[in-house]
C-alpha cells in the first residue's frame, strides 16, 4: 500500500505564476499534507484524484499508474477509485441524504431513486447513523451530519484511497474534536489509506502518521508523528 507522487503544474496568476513541484512517496496509512492557504495542498489533492491534470510527472497508487506523461497515460477520475471529501462537502442540495450517498454508485447523471437505494448506500447510512435522516435534505441537517453524509458518499463506492480536503474547517471546535475521533476510529476499522490536507496543527497531531509540510508549492519537511491512542 504505497502512494508515489512526482508532479509539476504551473498556474497563471494576477501577479506571478504559481508553480507546483511536489514529490513524495509513502506507505503509511494516514498521511497529512500540512501547510498554509495557497501552498498547493488542494491542487496536489485534485491532481491525485484526477480532477486536475499536471503538466508533467507521474502518480502511482498501490502499484497502479494513474498518471505518467512519459507514457502519455492519464487514468480518468472515475477509474481511480478515489473517495474525495471536499472542504465544503459539495452535497447536492436538491437530493436527499439517501440520494447523495447513493449518487456515486450509479452510472451516468440520472439522480438515484429516493425509494430504492443500493445496498452499499443503505450500509453506509446505517454505519454513520444517518438512516433516520434518509429523506432529509442537506439544508435540514447539522454541519456534523452533513460531514457524515459526505463521508458516507465518499466511502460507498469502495475506494482504494480516501482524500480529505480540510475536512474539519467548517465545524466549530468542540464538534471538530469529536469528528477527528470518529474519523480515526473509522480509519482503524477500514484499513484504508488516507491522505488529508490541513492547515490546523490539531489535525496533524490527531491524525498524522506521516506528515509532509508544503510551502510555496514544494514539500519542505517530512516528520513522523505518533498516533493518538485511546
Amino acid at each position: 500500500m504505497a502512494i508515489d507522487v512526482d508532479i509539476r503544474r504551473t498556474l497563471a496568476g494576477p501577479h506571478r505564476p504559481f508553480s507546483l513541484d511536489v514529490r513524495f512517496r509513502s506507505e503509511r496509512a494516514r498521511i497529512v499534507l500540512y501547510g498554509p492557504s495557497g501552498s498547493g495542498k488542494s491542487l496536489t489533492l485534485r491532481a491525485i484524484a484526477g480532477l486536475v491534470t499536471p503538466d508533467q510527472g507521474r502518480i502511482v497508487v498501490h502499484g497502479q499508474t494513474w498518471f505518467d506523461t512519459e507514457q502519455r497515460l492519464c487514468r480518468p477520475a472515475p477509474a481511480r477509485r478515489v473517495g474525495y471529501l471536499f472542504q465544503d462537502y459539495a452535497l447536492f442540495p436538491h437530493l436527499t441524504v439517501g440520494q447523495n450517498v447513493a449518487f456515486g454508485l450509479g452510472t451516468g447523471w440520472r439522480n438515484p431513486s429516493r425509494r430504492r437505494l443500493p445496498e452499499a448506500a443503505r450500509y453506509w447510512l446505517a454505519a454513520f447513523e444517518l438512516d433516520g435522516l434518509t429523506d432529509c435534505y442537506p439544508w435540514q441537517i447539522s454541519g456534523g451530519q452533513q460531514q457524515r453524509v459526505a463521508l458516507a458518499r465518499a466511502l460507498a463506492p469502495d475506494p482504494q484511497l480516501l482524500l480529505l480536503d480540510e475536512p474539519f474547517a467548517a465545524l466549530d471546535p468542540p464538534l471538530r474534536a469529536r469528528m477527528r475521533e470518529h474519523l480515526l476510529a473509522l480509519h482503524s476499522r477500514l484499513g484504508l489509506q488516507m491522505l488529508m490536507i490541513t492547515h490546523d496543527p490539531s489535525d496533524v497531531e490527531a491524525l498524522g502518521e506521516e506528515v509532509l509540510e508544503i510551502r510555496d508549492g514544494r514539500i519542505h519537511t517530512a516528520a513522523q508523528v505518533p498516533a493518538i491512542r485511546d
